[in-house]
């Protein structure tokens, strides 16, 4: 059994027992329960359900594990015979959360 969940801005194949790194929301503490609504699609034992926009009644329940920083990226802007060379850093804030059950 499989869902695909939107997370804000992301959408997400999750299965239960899948850890998967969510947008960093300040109020979730390890340990805490999180539910997502937004369901798009729902696969049970090779029986598909689509939702227009999201599966009604569907619902993905997990586990807040804790907060991660993705990969650093670099961010290099440069313009040629100016003399500008700018070199930046980015690290994006995440929250891992452990899939507990799929409710469809």
């Amino acid at each position: 059994m499989y869902a695909i969940i939107s997370d804000r801005s992301r959408q997400i194949t999750v299965r239960e027992g899948d850890v998967i790194q969510c947008d960093h929301q300040d109020n979730l503490e390890p340990g805490q329960t999180i539910t997502f609504d937004n369901v798009l699609l729902v696969s049970n034992e090779g029986k598909v359900t689509i939702g227009t926009p999201q599966v009604d009644g569907a619902s993905v329940t997990g586990e807040v594990i804790g907060a991660t920083k993705g990969p650093k990226i670099v961010v290099f802007r440069f313009k040629r015979r100016k003399n500008v060379r700018v070199k930046r850093g980015h690290r994006q804030n995440f929250v891992s959360v452990r899939v507990t059950g799929i409710n469809a």
